[in-house]
């Protein structure tokens, strides 16, 4: 470890008072060097947390003190909020009971332009703030699961950018339809006695959830008993496999299959279904949208992925801002290079 003794003369200051005279080597306010704090911020990207503050011989707290003054170092040389034209927004849970971040993607470079604590209608208001009215009138497309709550605040903030229900939780809420139906119809064999039935019921949630292509021998004929002795419940696969068909095909044919599909879903006699179509047909305009363009939020789902993973990596974080931090430098752009390293 090498320590840097130099002179730091005090000199006044108009706007801050009395403090200590900038130096080109350390950032404001630092017991480090830039190069060392530079370095620990690329290192928490690809180690744990515990391993940096070993390697370091730096305090856990520390670390995260230089990841906070790093971003805010390197978030000063350009704005992240420039430009944008198609975003993505959604929220990630990163800690038990209720803990989430909102996170806003830009669609065209992959990163993660700004993330905060929470998933309310306050929080994304605060997004919108930040970037002004000028940038938000120029936002051309935004991608979201259909929440309300971000729902409520594009209609305010940017009603003339064109909105696209992201496929995957359209599919996600069909197959959370298709549980509905597999529960009931296997507590109705429990109360019925037919014990043999309510165990192949239960052995067959992946065989139900799994797309066709990914399906094992064993699966596959798992579906063809269910076809063959509980036409309900394989009626609620169909409409689940249908709607996916739906993301998949042309645009004109996609709503064509669009409209079949909830004309089906709606005479099926399957409640869970029946309530679906009625939140599809709600979602219509937005899901026609989706099909034209060809939006959907596969990146920020992604994005989504490896904040877990940096969740994982630094072994869970006490609070949201070192783990916001650790997620601006390693996904929105700001990880500065290995010092000395061309």
């Amino acid at each position: 470890m090498a320590f840097v003794e130099a002179e730091a003369p005090r000199v006044s200051c108009r706007r801050h008072g009395a403090v200590v005279a900038r130096v080109p080597w350390a950032r404001h306010d630092s017991r480090f060097t830039k190069d060392f704090e530079d370095q620990c911020a690329w290192m928490a990207v690809h180690v744990s947390k515990t391993t940096l503050a070993e390697l370091a011989r730096v305090a856990w707290r520390t670390v995260g003190r230089i990841i906070g003054s790093v971003v805010q170092a390197r978030s000063a040389e350009f704005d992240r909020l420039n430009g944008l034209r198609k975003i993505g927004i959604d929220e990630v849970s990163f800690r038990r009971g209720q803990r989430y971040l909102t996170v806003v993607v830009d669609h065209e470079t992959a990163r993660v332009v700004w993330v905060q604590e929470g998933r309310d209608e306050a929080t994304l208001e605060r997004f919108f703030d930040q970037l002004g009215p000028a940038r938000a009138a120029a936002l051309r497309f935004v991608t979201a699961d259909g929440a309300e709550w971000i729902k409520n605040v594009l209609a305010r903030r940017c009603p003339k950018a064109t909105v696209c229900l992201d496929p995957f939780h359209v599919v996600s809420w069909a197959t959370d339809a298709l549980d509905q139906v597999r529960r009931a119809v296997w507590n109705e064999a429990r109360r019925s006695g037919q014990t043999s039935l309510a165990r192949d019921l239960k052995g067959a949630r992946y065989a139900l959830w799994k797309n066709p292509e990914d399906l094992t021998r064993r699966q596959t004929a798992k579906l063809a008993d269910i076809a063959r002795i509980n036409r309900p419940l394989y009626r609620a696969y169909l409409l689940k496999e249908q709607l996916r068909e739906v993301f998949r095909l042309p645009f004109r044919a996609a709503v064509v299959l669009l409209d079949h599909w909830l004309a089906w879903a709606r005479r099926s006699r399957l409640p869970a279904f029946v309530r679906l179509a009625r939140s599809i047909r709600d979602h219509r305009a937005t899901i026609v949208t989706t099909l034209r363009f060809g939006l959907s939020n596969a990146r920020i789902e992604a994005v989504n992925t490896r904040i877990r993973l940096l969740t994982r990596i630094a072994f869970g974080f006490h609070s949201a801002t070192p783990l916001i931090g650790m997620v601006l430098l390693a996904l929105g752009g700001l990880c500065p290079p290995l010092p000395g390293r061309s």
